[in-house]
């Protein structure tokens, strides 16, 4: 008896020190995935700023020598790093590849910001209501919509700016779309390889529909009279341009919607080379 009860001891000794181990790894890739993400505003000189927004806690990365502007451009992060893998949710949200950010750094304007997604790049006691489904089926909640605009309001009162341009990428679109569809000041809708249609998404995946998410599609009657560019990659194959175009159908004729596939570009590759190029293709 003797003998067994030690071996047990010791078999749970190394699972614990097992689980240590992998708890530490863990920690330490997320750290380095935070630092190494937000080294990319640092290394271009923007500054981090934290923005209260009800439910949760919002990090934004803003250039210092912004001031005053009369419309202010508003970058939203993708889904980020929401799944490990297909069955197992990831930890944190902080975006491995923060493509908004970068799409942020090149904007011509002058006047832009960049703000992450509930949970990506914040720590300790910004995590508040940092639970798994804001970033898999609930991330186009409205709890954070609610969050999303209230700190897009923020920053919109940090600048004195009267107008939004609201520019999404991928899960980000989809975000600035639903915020848009509640604001009266935005005068021009933005995508890159944006979920304009999370229910033809999933479908189309064959995922499990995002319930407890609003829907951008369904918004259509609160954005049919606001001008929108959806930009698509041809070669996409995580939101195919098909998405776009279901959303595009839910519209009435006549409204000011532009959708621009570029046939090369894949849903990472090559928004941000291109970007101030694709920027020019607007209309003033």
């Amino acid at each position: 008896m003797t003998s067994i009860y030690f071996i047990r001891v010791e078999h749970c000794v190394v699972y614990l020190l097992l689980a240590l181990l992998l708890s530490g790894c863990t920690a330490a890739g997320l750290n380095e995935r935070r630092a190494a993400s937000a080294s990319i505003a640092s290394d271009a000189g923007w500054q981090p700023i934290s923005l209260d927004a009800g439910a949760f806690v919002l990090k934004a990365f803003v250039p210092p020598e912004l001031g005053q502007v009369t419309t202010l451009t508003v970058y939203i992060e993708g889904d980020g790093l929401a799944w490990m893998n297909a069955s197992t949710p990831s930890l944190d949200p902080t975006p491995l590849n923060p493509v908004a950010l970068k799409l942020a750094l090149r904007d011509p304007s002058g006047a832009a910001v960049y703000l992450a997604r509930p949970c990506q790049f914040v720590m300790r006691q910004d995590q508040r209501n940092c639970q798994r489904k804001y970033w898999t089926n609930q991330r186009f909640s409205s709890d954070v919509i609610d969050a999303s605009d209230r700190a897009i309001e923020q920053l919109k009162q940090r600048y004195g700016a009267q107008r939004l341009v609201l520019v999404g990428y991928s899960g980000g679109g989809a975000v600035a779309s639903l915020v848009a569809a509640q604001r009266q000041d935005v005068e021009h809708l933005i995508t890159v390889a944006g979920n304009l249609d999370h229910q033809t998404w999933t479908q189309e995946k064959r995922l499990s529909p995002l319930k407890g998410s609003l829907n951008p599609a369904d918004a259509w009657r609160q954005l049919q009279s606001l001008a929108q560019t959806h930009f698509v990659g041809g070669q996409d194959t995580v939101i195919k341009p098909s998405i776009a175009h279901a959303y595009a159908a839910r519209f009435a004729p006549g409204a000011p919607l532009t959708i621009k596939v570029i046939p090369a570009f894949d849903h990472h590759c090559c928004w941000e080379a291109q970007w101030p190029q694709l920027l020019k293709q607007l209309a003033p």
